[in-house]
């Protein structure tokens, strides 16, 4: 929060090397080292125990109303409005679509935008054909419900991993398309970075091992260095701190089932 940006668009989960070879925005590519592995780590790491009243924050994220209320001048949280029951996610679309409405309610505040993609559920034509949803995995019923746990999968050996890494490139192709859209209707400085990265069977450390997903709590490279892509703009903005809107809860039986379908549960 400290860093000079207007906008602070956060992809989830994208990996620093992937984001460097498939980003076509045109900007100074940088990296940071992320305080989290995982996005609640993230979250309570950066935004935790402060207060941010020049700031709203747009999020797609089901760990985000877990943030203490009043941390930000306003949250738009876009888990019951915005979720698309089929996709299983928040479409990319209805971010850039709430974060123009944000700029336009709020324009003396910083913005800061959480997509979900590139992180599974995969929403391109060939994540959504990959055969990860009707996996039948024998084991007891207090494990039995994993058909969404995409990583645990890969790394068991019941998934192909050439297919769901190309499922993984073609959701962050999919969200860079609409961040670029985004940044031409965005006045001042953009940043476009990421919560934290994603193994896709990299050996961790201390104990060796191969890693999948995003477990809290790991240093690994892969899960710590996220891009900083910065993008000039014209038109500064100037933000002011105002006393925080209020806040409506989101119904805790809504953020279960969305961390379910996004894989967490």
């Amino acid at each position: 929060m400290a860093e000079d940006w207007d906008n602070l668009l956060i992809l989830d989960a994208c990996r620093f090397d992937m984001f460097e070879t498939q980003n076509s925005i045109a900007g100074d590519l940088q990296h940071r080292r992320s305080l989290g592995s995982e996005s609640w780590e993230f979250l309570s790491e950066n935004f935790a125990d402060r207060t941010f009243h020049d700031t709203v924050y747009v999020t797609a994220n089901p760990h985000a109303p877990k943030i203490p209320s009043g941390t930000f001048h306003a949250v738009v949280n876009l888990l019951e409005e915005g979720w698309d029951a089929e996709l299983g996610t928040v479409h990319p679309e209805t971010v850039v679509e709430a974060v123009q409405q944000a700029q336009n309610q709020y324009p003396e505040k910083r913005l800061i935008a959480h997509f979900m993609q590139p992180h599974y559920p995969f929403i391109g034509e060939h994540g959504r054909d990959l055969n990860h949803k009707g996996i039948s995995i024998h084991l007891s019923s207090e494990q039995s419900d994993t058909k969404r746990k995409v990583w645990t999968n890969l790394g068991y050996g019941r998934l192909n991993r050439a297919q769901v890494v190309n499922a993984y490139r073609e959701n962050l192709d999919i969200v860079l398309n609409y961040v670029e859209d985004l940044l031409d209707s965005l006045s001042g400085r953009s940043v476009v970075t990421s919560d934290h990265g994603n193994l896709i069977g990299e050996t961790t450390s201390p104990i060796p091992a191969r890693g999948y997903g995003h477990p809290r709590g790991l240093n690994s490279d892969e899960l710590r260095i996220v891009p900083w892509l910065v993008v000039e703009g014209s038109d500064r903005r100037t933000t002011v701190a105002d006393t925080p809107t209020e806040q409506d809860e989101t119904d805790s039986r809504v953020v279960r089932d969305r961390l379910h379908d996004l894989g967490y549960r």
